[in-house]
């Protein structure tokens, strides 16, 4: 079913019609046991499940996701990659994430676009100038790639942008990584689908787990619409729905959902090559290879579990692109839609225990978990395979609330981008 991906393949096929193709993954029926539980199949559950069978031989694992694949927050983001973050611990979490999606393709077999096309953080002020050199010196300590940028760099860079002297937000420089880029959301969720089916995962579409199944005080398996499973660890990868599952497993978590909305217009000729965020006008966005600008901006501030986002945020949203670079303003929007984000007090992550014996939390990424699925599927397949942390997801243990050791990063994730 699950044969190698190549050139050659390609043309043979082609040649008798692409009627030799199988499906990517399989469809099996729900077991009554496994030795892990994965609930939700967005990017982070996938990458889990493809990293425990080929990291630490567990592939008895079952993948529970309620809907399709690549239909939650997977499929709904703006698929911008980047480790530009101020503090050590993010630092070594995302950049991980970056130097294991640079490679992904090769390694998973299939092509997930990863564009290294390099993304700016404009600032607008001698002040931001000011902060925006602190951030790199920064970055470079932390061993990530940064570089300062001026004014005159910037244009080389995106000519499109507004550098009228009159602008609202006169462009002055920017932080410039050049790693950073983008992928194709879809393609993340199908190639670790694929990749994790071939070790013997079992993926199990629409199963909805309805609740968790306590013995002795330790989570033992779940209920779901398909029956009841069991398992000796159960990993949690709910995203803006944590909260929810935290709720039927009988405990609080430290989190808020949003929706956080992204747009694209329709087809251009290209006309920006590189991803542009401005901090001043909330709005960020890049040209994707069919040619539609994907853009975005800050979370809807009302707690929600809409997917359609409201009005007046999509009004912010685009004005900024229109005031970042005036001569897109008449360009047609295409589509819109919003994903449902979990945030912290700190916009950092949890990975690690949950506090009921047995179940195991990724969650809590905010705007940031697509950029990091590769890490996070690396991280909590470690935790969930050996019982204790990897060192670098050991600063984001859901312990650091109580110990008030955080992790401040809501400079850096407070807007999507």
């Amino acid at each position: 079913m699950n044969k190698r991906y190549s050139a050659l393949r390609h043309f043979r096929e082609g040649l008798r019609g692409h009627s030799g193709w199988g499906k990517a993954w399989r469809s099996p029926a729900l077991k009554s046991t496994y030795d892990v539980i994965i609930i939700g199949g967005g990017g982070h559950g996938l990458a889990t499940a493809y990293y425990l069978a080929r990291n630490h031989c567990i592939s008895r694992v079952a993948i529970l996701e309620k809907g399709w694949l690549g239909g939650g927050n997977t499929g709904r983001n703006t698929t911008a990659i980047r480790s530009n973050y101020y503090y050590p611990e993010s630092a070594a979490l995302y950049d991980m994430s970056l130097r294991l999606y640079e490679g992904l393709s090769r390694e998973l077999n299939y092509n997930v676009m990863f564009s290294p096309r390099g993304m700016m953080v404009l600032a607008h002020s001698e002040a931001e100038m000011e902060i925006a050199a602190r951030t790199v010196n920064a970055m470079q300590i932390n061993g990530t790639d940064a570089e300062l940028f001026g004014a005159e760099d910037v244009r080389k860079r995106a000519p499109i942008l507004n550098f009228d002297r009159d602008a609202r937000f006169p462009i002055h420089g920017a932080i410039w990584q050049g790693r950073a880029g983008t992928g194709r959301h879809d393609a993340v969720a199908w190639g670790y689908a694929r990749a994790a089916d071939a070790l013997g995962v079992d993926i199990i579409q629409n199963c909805e787990v309805t609740d968790v199944i306590r013995e002795g005080g330790r989570a033992v398996g779940v209920n779901t619409n398909l029956g009841e499973v069991r398992a000796d660890r159960i990993g949690a990868t709910v995203a803006g729905h944590s909260s929810v599952l935290a709720g039927i497993a009988g405990f609080d978590l430290p989190i808020h959902s949003y929706a956080l909305q992204a747009f694209v217009s329709e087809p251009l000729k290209p006309v920006m090559d590189t991803v542009a965020f401005s901090p001043a006008y909330g709005t960020y966005f890049s040209q994707s290879d069919k040619g539609g600008l994907v853009f975005g901006g800050a979370l809807d501030r009302v707690p929600s579990y809409g997917q359609r986002g409201n009005m007046p945020v999509q009004e912010l949203v685009v004005s900024g692109l229109a005031e970042m670079a005036p001569v897109l303003a008449k360009v047609k929007l295409l589509r819109h839609w919003a994903g449902i984000v979990d945030v912290t007090p700190d916009s950092s992550p949890i990975i690690g225990p949950s506090g009921v014996d047995g179940l195991y939390l990724n969650c809590g990424w905010g705007t940031g978990g697509f950029k990091a699925i590769p890490a996070g599927g690396t991280l909590f397949a470690h935790l969930l395979a050996t019982g204790s942390h990897h060192e670098v997801s050991r600063p984001f243990d859901l312990d650091r609330f109580r110990t008030g050791r955080l992790i401040d990063e809501g400079a850096a994730s407070g807007i999507a981008h």
